[in-house]
């Protein structure tokens, strides 16, 4: 049975609403979604101990924190087995400048987005360490110019 069929309204208006904000009050939260504080917190709880909720987080200002080039790289690997893959990963976890790392299907097997302070700097970190990581056998990267803000929740699509 699919879990999203387990949801009510008031789950979806919970994980709605702290898709938009998590670190608003449980009293604050309670009030939005039409119950006393005390059961929206177990619901809150469940839906944690349930993995509907993974984790909360701040989502930082790249350009603030001086990192002005974000880029897209695209890995092809040498050869596509589980050994290989499993030493690429464990390599690229090492490298701070990797945001995300994504398994693809396709020409390409990883997409990668990657954050630097200058073009020099990206430069000088695929040269000297996105080149040195297993099993690398080609590179594609895309410098992103703008974001678009989408404030889109996954909330929106149950």
């Amino acid at each position: 049975m699919d879990d999203r069929n387990q949801l009510d309204r008031i789950d979806k208006d919970i994980l709605q609403t702290l898709q938009s904000n998590a670190r608003i009050s449980n009293t604050e939260l309670a009030e939005k979604v039409s119950l006393s504080p005390t059961p929206c917190l177990r619901r809150v709880k469940r839906l944690e101990e349930s993995g509907y909720i993974k984790s909360y987080g701040a989502e930082l200002d790249q350009e603030k924190l001086g990192l002005a080039i974000s880029a897209i790289v695209l890995v092809q690997l040498d050869a596509n087995t589980a050994k290989n893959g499993k030493e690429f990963e464990r390599d690229i976890q090492m490298l701070p400048q990797v945001i995300e790392c994504l398994v693809l299907t396709g020409k390409y097997d990883y997409l990668l987005r990657v954050v630097e302070k200058s073009l020099s700097g990206y430069e000088h970190f695929v040269k000297n360490k996105l080149a040195n990581v297993s099993h690398i056998d080609r590179l594609d990267t895309t410098i992103v110019l703008n974001q678009i803000p989408m404030d889109k929740r996954l909330s929106e699509l149950f």
